[in-house]
């Protein structure tokens, strides 16, 4: 601020000068600053309690608000530690939870040596298929019945049509390595005692609707000579005896039809086609449609079964 003074005015000499008012002390400029945000701090209180609005302190009025502001530099605020509650039994109980997906370990079982039983062995399966193919790098028939002898199975026996199916084995009487390979490490056998104890598995199979079927279309392919597209009658009779004899009551008297029918062998969608019948039609084919789109082959067959019934 620029001003002339009495003193010299007459010489036109200008000097600085400051306001007429004293400086404070730095304590009451600290103290007007406090209550500077004391009074920011009741407006916005006030303006809480218009809105009915709780501030920090869950209250609205203004006796709460001196709590909101900054602690004066050099303050001390207390530290309020909170105690922490110490578990009982019945928060232990409700609270602990599995977060592992390990199974626990038995007491007194031996997990690494279970462990290791039960890992298959490429090389060892390798070997026991060599211990039966010896240097013709397959399993034929003189070796498969002593394959059969050693896992206690008959060559005739379902077992081995459904173990065939799991090797994908390409011909009756024969694995190759690659078919052995293949199957035996989807069932995990690399030996005759782990095969012996899958034996029940492969028999529970026959019992799945859709399992069954595909190894019953397997059988087609697995049982005709390959430079044929139909199976002879006298395979096509032992397939089905073994797939259906059991368990279609018809099978009897549809057996003793192919042996005085004429035909002398049965393609695929004949053979296709007696799975269904078997499945779809009553014993007194009281629900067969003449119309249906069955085979000629099964027409014939209840047209001889209603004419022998009826002699």
């Amino acid at each position: 601020m620029w001003e002339l003074t009495q003193k010299h005015k007459n010489s036109l000499r200008v000097r600085r000068t400051y306001p007429t008012c004293k400086l404070k002390s730095k304590k009451q400029r600290s103290s007007r600053k406090n209550n500077r945000r004391l009074a920011g701090v009741g407006e916005t209180s006030e303006t809480l309690d218009k809105f009915n609005i709780l501030d920090l302190n869950g209250q609205g009025s203004q006796k709460y608000t001196a709590q909101l502001v900054r602690p004066i530099r050099g303050s001390v605020m207390p530290v309020v530690k909170k105690k922490r509650k110490l578990p009982d039994a019945e928060d232990h109980g409700r609270k602990s939870k599995i977060t592992s997906f390990t199974r626990p370990q038995i007491r007194g079982a031996r997990p690494v040596a279970a462990a290791a039983e039960k890992l298959f062995s490429n090389k060892k399966c390798l070997a026991w298929f060599h211990g039966y193919a010896g240097a013709d790098k397959v399993v034929g028939p003189e070796a498969m019945e002593k394959f059969c002898e050693d896992i206690g199975v008959e060559p005739e026996n379902i077992i081995m049509l459904v173990l065939a199916w799991h090797l994908e084995a390409a011909s009756m009487g024969f694995f190759t390595k690659e078919e052995w390979l293949r199957g035996m490490t989807l069932l995990e056998c690399d030996c005759t005692e782990r095969l012996q104890s899958k034996l029940d598995y492969l028999r529970s199979e026959l019992n799945d609707s859709a399992l069954f079927k595909n190894i019953y279309r397997y059988a087609f392919d697995f049982a005709r000579d390959k430079d044929q597209r139909s199976l002879d009658m006298d395979t096509a009779k032992s397939m089905l005896a073994l797939l259906l004899g059991r368990t279609w009551p018809l099978f009897p008297v549809f057996h003793q039809f192919l042996e005085q029918s004429k035909y002398k062998g049965m393609n695929k969608d004949q053979w296709y086609n007696v799975l269904e019948f078997s499945r779809t039609i009553n014993a007194d084919l009281s629900n067969y449609d003449e119309d249906g789109a069955w085979p000629v082959l099964l027409d014939e067959f209840v047209e001889w079964q209603k004419a022998w019934s009826a002699s």
